[in-house]
């Protein structure tokens, strides 16, 4: 690894742990405070229905976003959130625009600067959101918008969905159909999607390799 890449894991490391004291201390000071701990009953019967469900995300999300955004745009975007519906797609159409591949340390750099301007960005907007909160819940309460505020998360995934698409058709349209009529024959997988998900990369994956070891791809 070059200087860089290994600068970037210490920081990477030290931060998440900080974060992750922080996000336990709250917690506990809470429990302190107010006298109020919880059972091991009560902890586990919470815990049980969340933790596997947060597990599988958060092992298939590492996995599958630590390659397109590098070291430095992963611990930042892990740590900040919101990777799914924010992150991830600031830091592709980044690299898109600016004409550098993933998995180089150029990409990398570039990911880490789209993803901190996208957390500043996001801190602000949340902020006139909380000062304007009262005056404009009219307006986001709207029946009008409504439709609008549904559909964020698919025109943003949209949108990167066409620009990737036509990089690898032989690999995306199969995956793609192939999910779209597993979810269409089994409704009910919706509701458990992070448990799909790793099935379907897995399926991506392999069907990938075969297509690069054919010399299709």
């Amino acid at each position: 690894m070059s200087d860089y890449t290994k600068s970037v894991h210490r920081s990477g490391r030290r931060w998440f742990i900080l974060v992750y004291l922080f996000i336990y201390l709250f917690p506990v000071l809470t429990s302190v405070y107010f006298d109020a701990w919880p059972t091991w009953q009560q902890f586990f019967a919470a815990a049980i229905g969340v933790v596997p469900l947060y597990w599988a995300v958060g092992i298939v999300e590492t996995f599958s976003y630590m390659p397109m955004l590098g070291p430095g745009g992963s611990y930042l975007g892990f740590i900040t959130g919101n990777m799914s519906n924010m992150k991830v797609p600031v830091a592709l159409n980044a690299m898109d625009s600016v004409g550098v591949q993933q998995n180089t340390e150029e990409g990398d750099v570039i990911s880490t600067i789209a993803i901190a301007i996208s957390s500043l960005v996001t801190l602000a907007v949340i902020v006139v959101f909380i000062v304007l909160m009262v005056p404009l819940t009219p307006v986001f309460s709207s029946e009008v918008l409504q439709p609008a505020f549904s559909n964020v998360v698919p025109a943003l995934f949209g949108g990167l969905m066409v620009a990737f698409l036509s990089r690898t058709p032989k690999v995306a349209v199969p995956v793609i159909l192939i999910t779209a009529a597993l979810f269409i024959a089994v409704p009910a997988l919706k509701g458990v999607y992070p448990v799909v998900l790793p099935v379907v990369a897995a399926a991506a994956i392999a069907y990938s390799r075969m297509l690069y070891k054919k010399g299709k791809i």
